[in-house]
């Protein structure tokens, strides 16, 4: 979590923070779901361990970008990154 100037946690950094994790996670959760994949299924496309993929999904693990593009090729996808304007 990002301190402020007097050392103490800024809410609203680490509120976002959080959003941004549960967006990945939202997003990883939805794309298997829309291929008709269980986590076995995608485990086994992709070599990662079932266990790893639903610690990612309810989002006790972090992936690194090369497992998210590893989980996209499984899904017959590719990983998107973008970046867009702050909310105002």
């Amino acid at each position: 979590m990002q301190r402020c100037k007097e050392n103490f946690f800024t809410p609203f950094l680490f509120l976002n923070k959080i959003i941004s994790e549960l967006d990945v996670i939202r997003a990883l959760v939805e794309a298997r779901i829309s291929q008709n994949l269980t986590q076995k299924e995608l485990a086994a496309r992709t070599g990662i361990d079932q266990a790893d993929i639903s610690k990612l999904e309810n989002g006790t693990r972090n992936p690194s970008l090369n497992l998210l593009k590893r989980l996209a090729d499984g899904m017959g996808m590719v990983l998107r990154i973008e970046f867009v304007p702050k909310r105002k």
